[in-house]
This record gives structure tokens, C-alpha cells and sequence, in this order.
């Protein structure tokens, strides 16, 4: 989806969360933590699921479907194009300091004038490309790739209903991660309901805003 970027008149904009539950099979997931645990179970939650299972897909925090499924796949991006987006912008990205110690600063401008909830701002760095080799659990053996890999996610600060957020902000890298290796993503997400109501991001100098998949 990242690559081909199904839905016309939209960019999709991905992120892969991968949770920690593994860690019982024995297999530790080096891309995996648990704060992304907490925020697929917080999902299952607000979805009213019976349990959060992998790979699972949300679309916008509102709507959750199998990949393999076609026609569920077509129907939530559908819906989530119809649903009106609030203005991201990320100016000024760029990262400072070593390789060991690199920092991306950058300005972040948010326009709720038309959301009628308070929302939280959240920036994440993610891989743009990563591998694991699968030791335990149902892939044990395989070795998948994986896109859009969330690294950090770090919560910025708020905006309130119908007004507007400006501000600059900074995330470390991990260490020995290359600039060009990554992606900043910024989304507004409601809490509570977990709906995100815009979303942009940063690629190569290329920015855009869209549907936030994950």
C-alpha cells in the first residue's frame, strides 16, 4: 500500500507498529515495544474486538480489516477519503548532530478550525525499510520485510477544538540510524476514540498529507 498507493485522490500514509507479544514465543521483535502494544490493545477497546491479532490493519483509527480481504480493504478507504482531514504541515525537517546522537528538528502547524474535539499531536520516526528473520510463532523461519517501521513516537503537545497549533519540535534517533533511512510522520489523533484526523509526512523532501494507516 505504501508503494503503490491504492486510493486515488489520497496519500496513504503508513505505519508499521509491531507490538511485543511475541516475547512469550521466545523470539524478541527488535522493532517491537510495548507502548505499540498498548495502542493496539487501546484499539481493540474503542472497536469493541474480541482480541488484536496480526497483521491487523486500521484505517484512521475508526475502522479495522484484513489485508486479504479485497472488498473490506476498498469500503474503509472509501469511508476514510469522505471523511473530512484537518491541515498538517511539517516545514524546516532536518537532522542535526552525529550519527550516534542525530536529533530531527523541525516546525509542525496544525489547523483544527473546523474539529470539534480536542486531539493530541503526535511526531513518529519510522524506517522506511527493515528486515526480521522470524524465530518463533507462526512465521518462524521466514524472514519479512517490513515498511514504514515505527522507531519513536513521541507526543508533541494538544490542539483544542476549532483552533490551531504551532510549534517546533525534536526527536532523537536511535543510535546509528541514518537520516536517509527514515520517515517523519506527524497525525492528529482524538483520545479516547483513537480517530485520527490528519496525518503528513516527510520522505526524501517530499511531504504530503492523507489517510494514516497502520
Amino acid at each position: 500500500m505504501d508503494a503503490f498507493q491504492p486510493v486515488p485522490g489520497a496519500q496513504l500514509i503508513v505505519m508499521s507498529e509491531h507490538v511485543d507479544y511475541w516475547d512469550q514465543e521466545g523470539w524478541k521483535d527488535q522493532y517491537s515495544s510495548h507502548e505499540l502494544t498498548d495502542r493496539q490493545k487501546s484499539y481493540v477497546s474503542e472497536l469493541g474486538l474480541s482480541t488484536a491479532y496480526t497483521p491487523q490493519i486500521i484505517v484512521d483509527g475508526t475502522a479495522e480489516l484484513h489485508a486479504n480481504d479485497s472488498q473490506q480493504v476498498k469500503s474503509a478507504f472509501e469511508k476514510a477519503l469522505k471523511d473530512a482531514k484537518i491541515p498538517i504541515s511539517l516545514d524546516s525537517v532536518n537532522f542535526e548532530g552525529p550519527q550516534e546522537a542525530t536529533v530531527v528538528r523541525g516546525h509542525l502547524q496544525v489547523d483544527a478550525g473546523s474539529e470539534n474535539h480536542n486531539a493530541d499531536i503526535y511526531i513518529a520516526v519510522a524506517l522506511n525499510h527493515a528486515e526480521s528473520q522470524v524465530l518463533r510463532g507462526e512465521n518462524q523461519g521466514l524472514r519479512l520485510t517490513h515498511v514504514a517501521v515505527v522507531q519513536e513516537m513521541v507526543k508533541v503537545g494538544k490542539v483544542q477544538k476549532k483552533s490551531s497549533f504551532s510549534q517546533n519540535f525534536q526527536v532523537k534517533l536511535k543510535p546509528g540510524t541514518k537520516p536517509g533511512e527514515v520517515r517523519i510522520i506527524a497525525f492528529v489523533q482524538e483520545p479516547g476514540s483513537g480517530k485520527v484526523v490528519g496525518a503528513a509526512a516527510v520522505l526524501e523532501n517530499q511531504g504530503g498529507t492523507g489517510i494514516a494507516s497502520r
